[in-house]
């Protein structure tokens, strides 16, 4: 009788993750994961938990008591966020200019929410204009809004539209899994009452764990549809009748967990947390401010970089995020071919894009701990090589160089 081998331990290979996310983790977020479980009530995790909530208020620039993590990926927060905000039958906006705002009509739609799209064409934002005029027409309860859309590389400007939705009394929600971190954001000062994030764009980690801050109105609002499950509910405890569907991602039960109460609803993924908590360390010890500019410089490196090269530049480039750009394949290119040799050959990897753009565009991210110098120009040299092999005319050099001289104009 034989049994079945055992796989050796895990060894991935060494990559260089230069495309729309998931990014090469900070190595002290990978260190801070390696250390040891404790449980889920031992004072050093209830201090690291309480210690995490203030370092993402710093991060999201807001004062939000309901400042805490998802357990889950980006999607895991986006879909907390929704389904706890939004009644059945509910009234919900989302301005689509890109892959993620679909998404958010479908979670909001899967909430029985009335969904509502503006579209807008791949590689524009809205102006704030454009979305008033919605929401006036539309009447929501909730504007949901993608900031960063890495799927056309688009930032949606947002610092009016939380005035707008505070005018019409509509609360104001918007992912920000792509932009946080590596782009501007200002939860309090833009009004905005609900945000979700995730750990693997400009943060610099992995997978899995996602940041939300919910402002005092989006607070009341869960309040109001809350309900604890039978097993831990107390005398007293509100039981709404129209409670949230998900058990897992009822904020009300989890603002309990985080809160002082401490009402048990899972078990905190205590290695995502260490994760999470490293990376608003990183940040904030350099500076939020200071990383938003290494991301612009990079970005903007990025940028020069790849129209050195000969490349077109898809989309309004004045509403690109700071950390990716999209670049149209050029003839003769064949664009999955050539993105493979960039992993086979160079270990880099950069990503293709989604719908209308698939098979159009390569997208080239410069998020968190690639966000540097080295990370763009080995990028920039792989690349022209590859392009060269496949038969694009190139010139020599040319990413290199124009990359390098915004790197020494920053």
């Amino acid at each position: 009788m034989t049994s079945a081998a055992v796989p050796a331990p895990i060894d991935p290979p060494a990559r260089l993750l230069m495309g729309p996310g998931p990014i090469s983790a900070y190595p002290s977020v990978l260190r801070a994961m390696s250390a040891p479980l404790v449980g889920q009530y031992d004072p050093f995790m209830t201090d690291t938990m309480a210690e995490t909530q203030e370092l993402y208020r710093r991060v999201w620039a807001t004062g939000n008591d309901a400042t805490l993590l998802i357990d889950g990926t980006s999607r895991a927060g986006i879909e907390a966020a929704i389904v706890s905000l939004v009644r059945p039958g509910d009234r919900v906006l989302v301005p689509v200019f890109g892959r993620f705002g679909h998404l958010l009509a479908e979670i909001a739609e899967r909430a029985m929410a009335e969904v509502h799209t503006l579209e807008t064409a791949w590689g524009q934002v809205f102006p704030p204009s454009v979305i008033e005029e919605a929401v006036v027409r539309v009447r929501p309860t909730l504007l949901a809004l993608v900031q960063g859309d890495t799927s056309t590389t688009m930032n949606q400007p947002l610092d009016e539209i939380g005035e707008i939705c505070s005018r019409h009394g509509v609360l104001f929600y918007t992912d920000a899994t792509a932009s946080l971190g590596g782009n501007a954001f200002h939860a309090d000062a833009w009004g905005v009452d609900a945000a979700t994030a995730g750990l693997q764009k400009c943060l610099g980690g992995p997978s899995g764990s996602a940041p939300i801050t919910l402002s005092a109105r989006a607070v009341e609002r869960v309040g109001a549809r809350k309900r604890i499950e039978a097993g831990i509910r107390e005398d007293g405890d509100p039981e709404a009748a129209d409670f949230v569907r998900s058990n897992y991602f009822d904020l009300g039960m989890i603002l309990d967990y985080w809160g002082p109460r401490r009402l048990n609803h899972h078990t905190e993924a205590t290695s995502m947390l260490y994760g999470a908590r490293e990376c608003a360390r990183v940040l904030l010890a350099e500076g939020r401010e200071a990383v938003i500019e290494r991301h612009r410089v990079a970005g903007a490196a990025m940028l020069a970089g790849v129209e050195g090269l000969g490349l077109q530049v898809f989309g309004d480039v004045a509403h690109k995020m700071n950390t990716v750009v999209a670049v149209e394949i050029p003839e003769p290119v064949p664009g999955d071919a050539a993105r493979q040799a960039m992993l086979d050959d160079f270990g880099i990897e950069i990503g293709t894009s989604f719908g209308p753009l698939h098979g159009r565009v390569w997208r080239i991210g410069t998020m968190g701990y690639n966000a540097r110098r080295d990370a763009v120009l080995t990028t920039l040299a792989a690349l022209e090589q590859v392009l060269r092999r496949f038969g694009a005319a190139v010139p020599v050099g040319g990413g290199v160089a124009a990359a390098s001289d915004v790197f020494a104009g920053a």
